[in-house]
């Protein structure tokens, strides 16, 4: 009876608990009320899930600004922007598609850039990216104490960023036009909106990737990447 008295009481509490982890500007990075399930998790585990959001949300942004901006792919797929936005969300568990052509990963990516394929172009990027950035994760989105991340894999995701982020703004057909448009800058004005959202992508995979190795004291091995010489690394 005493048992059951205290369990009520520690539920009433959770129930009345929040949390809110701060990034260093001040702002809240994460800010949730407690479930049950938080009992197994740790700080880290929870400013994990936090960074996992923040990506997610990066990539449907660019999602819906690849489609405002290539209507064409939108199209190709026969849907509305919504259902087009919510099957990506719903990626990389639902990524057995047809149009996919069974790629995932990298090689998604790459098929947005053949110029034989004939789908969805923004899916097929936006798959891949989607793809790579959760194998990082393990294809989890929930963390507890035990699960064991890997820095350099998070690291590598964002190194993977850039070379998405790269090949997006220089992929072109054999009449040299963009198979894909993204940022621009001409007479109407500059338009960087892609370069700075995929900024913030490929920061919040390299700020967790070093919050995981001091938390867990291990190494990254560091690698830079350069125009002309960009390749997807392993997850």
């Amino acid at each position: 009876m005493k048992s059951a008295v205290l369990l009520a009481c520690a539920l009433v509490l959770l129930a009345g608990c929040s949390t809110q982890i701060m990034q260093r500007d001040g702002k809240p990075l994460l800010n949730k009320d407690y479930s049950f399930s938080d009992i197994a998790k740790s700080n880290t585990d929870m400013v994990t899930e936090a960074h996992q959001r923040a990506a997610l949300d990066h990539l449907r942004v660019l999602a819906e600004k690849l489609y405002k901006r290539n209507p064409r792919e939108l199209r190709k797929s026969g849907m509305t922007l919504d259902a087009a936005l919510n099957r990506l969300g719903a990626l990389p568990y639902a990524s057995d598609c047809a149009e996919l052509q069974g790629k995932r990963g990298a090689d998604a990516v790459f098929l947005a850039f053949d110029p034989d394929y004939r789908g969805d172009r923004v899916f097929a990027y936006m798959a891949g990216l989607s793809d790579m950035i959760m194998a990082a994760y393990n294809n989890k989105t929930e963390f507890f104490v035990l699960d064991d991340l890997d820095p350099q894999k998070l690291y590598n995701s964002a190194r993977n960023t850039e070379t998405a982020a790269w090949k997006l703004a220089t992929a072109r057909d054999a009449e040299g036009r963009l198979y894909l448009i993204s940022n621009s800058v001409d007479t109407a004005g500059s338009n960087l909106s892609f370069e700075r959202e995929f900024g913030k992508l490929i920061a919040e995979q390299d700020t967790l990737a070093k919050i995981i190795a001091d938390k867990t004291n291990r190494s990254i091995n560091w690698f830079v990447q350069t125009a002309g010489a960009m390749v997807f690394l392993p997850l």
